[in-house]
């Protein structure tokens, strides 16, 4: 059940703007902070902004299209040509803030040329335990980029409440990040890696219906799956990891501590 008390207090943020620009990136955050702004601002004061690039799983954009349709607002999409950036592709530890700062730099831009008043970002609060640091880009950005999930202390957990009791389409999807989140970091980013990754969760997706990422270490596919579908997983074994091999890995591997996010940063950690 939703908290009405907290929804309240996110929706008075939103009318504080009088108008917004919500950067949606096809996942439940920035579909319910699209939703919440629509409900606040009246569609005719929302923009659904959505950044297009190798980086972005064709399913996202997908998503994104569904949520600003049924928000009814207008949908823009902006070409971020993220692989043309050296210091995207070098993927290093802070590749996040290379693509978050050119990214939202590109939607501030197009947000005042149209006279809106603010971006939106959908962080929240339950953002702050990973290694993140496109957050740094975002903050470097305010006060015209906001996170207004984060001001009004919105969990993940709200916000799947709120997705549902607004019957969002996605608000059962799980989670999901930017396909270089995949990619170990030292590993520059290609159009082909980025793909293999893609290719390979989709034919999972099949199977799997929780939690599943493909770990790109090279030639090496490194499988995140929540536990509970591993028996699942060991029944098609061979299904499963000649689809991954098609994607273009020659080795398959299932992490046997299963799903983590931002699993790719405990590499960070053990450099320490």
């Amino acid at each position: 059940m939703m908290d009405k008390e907290k929804e309240e207090r996110l929706l008075a943020i939103l009318r504080s703007y009088g108008s917004a620009a919500v950067a949606l990136s096809g996942g439940v955050d920035s579909a319910v902070l699209l939703m919440a702004a629509q409900r606040a601002l009246g569609a005719a004061n929302v923009a659904a902004l959505t950044a297009t690039s190798e980086l972005l799983a064709a399913e996202e954009l997908d998503d994104a299209k569904r949520c600003a349709t049924l928000a009814g607002v207008a949908w823009t999409l902006l070409p971020a040509d993220d692989l043309a950036s050296p210091d995207v592709v070098r993927n290093d530890e802070r590749r996040c803030y290379y693509c978050k700062k050119r990214r939202f730099d590109m939607l501030v831009l197009w947000a005042k040329e149209h006279g809106y008043a603010r971006v939106l970002d959908g962080t929240n609060i339950d953002d702050a335990g990973d290694y993140r640091p496109g957050l740094v880009a975002i903050e470097e950005l305010a006060p015209f980029v906001v996170s207004p999930l984060k001001e009004a202390q919105w969990t993940k957990r709200d916000i799947r409440e709120a997705a549902k009791a607004w019957s969002i389409p996605v608000w059962s999807k799980p989670s999901a990040a930017c396909l270089a989140s995949r990619v170990e970091y030292g590993i520059a980013l290609t159009k082909e890696s980025l793909c293999a990754v893609e290719a390979a969760e989709n034919a999972l997706r099949r199977y799997i219906r929780g939690q599943l990422r493909v770990r790109h270490h090279g030639n090496l596919a490194r499988i995140e799956i929540e536990p509970a579908e591993f028996e699942l997983f060991w029944q098609y074994r061979e299904e499963l990891e000649a689809a991954v091999r098609r994607a273009g890995f020659t080795y398959v591997t299932l992490d046997l501590r299963g799903y983590r996010m931002g699993s790719q940063n405990e590499s960070l950690t053990m450099e320490k």
